[in-house]
């Protein structure tokens, strides 16, 4: 093992024990194993990789798995934490977003006979399994709804980094206004990190500021400065992204558009525990209950039962496959609104 994977392990086996863990004693006899390598945002975004751990729970609950995971503080770990848990001959290494696409490939190359998972990129080798999602159903709910709850007929959307996956996100959301308001105005802005808090909060601020009642923050843990950002701000809202984070600012998060990859982690390991390997790429949408908005726990009055039903009637447009929602801005620019 090169020197820097066993400095990465390490360093995240300790940081993981200390988390509560306990399992750096070693697998028993027969016991499955699952690695999980975080994306930078890293455990504790309340978001995309605290999702895809709580699947790695669940698999430890349910499957009697044996879990490790290993925090990446930036790029350049993606890497040595893959080699670090291929090495341990883990029987499943999960890589936790997009940005790993161009790791995993070599890492997988170079290890045919161990098993991999990626969320959100599609890398194609044989021993890898992508797992993509259809992010723009459930933003078209969030911004039907945004559309529906807004009172000055204008929102916002705050993305992380201005690439494809997270222009699904914002063309879902868009197209999701204009199917109630054809006339609502949506600014749009990039934080440019999914881990950038500050820049979070100082971009909500503007687009609060410049008239914006509903931010849609998909951006990560940048997410989090959207939540300080709407504390103070009366008459105004944002919507939580990945996890259900109605509970940031309770009464301020009109709702979160959940993306289960926690249900899209347990299913790969249930294959793996089975013995069939899940392989190619497999994609999940709101036909298949891994996207969707929350319950609305704390919002439900403000929302009001007719928009409820308004809101409802969309999901099951959707998911008959009478609405499309666009995936890109390419898409969005020929959208129509549907009438329902």
């Amino acid at each position: 093992m090169k020197q820097s994977a066993v400095a990465a392990l390490l360093a995240a086996v300790c940081a993981f024990a200390c988390a509560g863990c306990g399992q750096h004693r070693g697998p028993a006899p027969g016991q499955i194993t699952l690695g999980m390598v975080t994306d930078v945002g890293g455990l504790g975004d309340r978001s995309f990789n605290d999702s895809a751990y709580r699947g790695l729970l669940r698999a430890k609950s349910e499957l009697g798995a044996y879990i490790q995971v290993l925090q990446s503080r930036s790029a350049a770990d993606y890497q040595p934490n893959l080699i670090a848990l291929t090495n341990l001959h883990y029987g499943m290494v999960y890589a936790i977003g997009f940005l790993m696409g161009l790791d995993l490939d070599s890492v997988a190359k170079q290890n045919p006979a161990q098993q991999y998972a990626i969320i959100d990129a599609v890398v194609d080798d044989p021993n890898v399994v992508s797992i993509t999602f259809r992010e723009q159903d459930g933003s078209f709910l969030a911004g039907a709804l945004a559309a529906m709850v807004s009172k000055t007929h204008h929102i916002a959307f705050l993305g992380g980094q201005d690439i494809p996956l997270i222009r699904k996100f914002e063309a879902g959301y868009i197209a999701g206004a204009r199917e109630i308001d054809p006339s609502i105005r949506v600014d749009v802005k990039y934080a440019g990190s999914f881990d950038d808090v500050a820049a979070g909060q100082e971009l909500s601020n503007l687009l609060y500021d410049g008239g914006a009642d509903i931010i849609y923050a998909a951006a990560g843990k940048a997410g989090l400065g959207t939540a300080d950002a709407v504390k103070s701000r009366q008459g105004c809202y944002m919507i939580g992204v990945d996890s259900d984070q109605d509970g940031l600012v309770p009464g301020k998060v009109l709702t979160s558009m959940v993306k289960k990859v926690d249900v899209a982690v347990f299913v790969v390991a249930k294959a793996l525990r089975d013995g069939h390997p899940m392989r190619g790429h497999v994609i999940f949408g709101l036909k298949d209950g891994a996207i969707g908005l929350t319950d609305f726990r704390y919002t439900k009055a403000a929302i009001g039962p007719a928009n409820l039903a308004r809101l409802k009637a969309i999901e099951t447009a959707i998911v008959d496959g009478k609405i499309t929602p666009p995936d890109s801005r390419e898409a969005l620019a020929s959208f129509k609104p549907v009438a329902l």
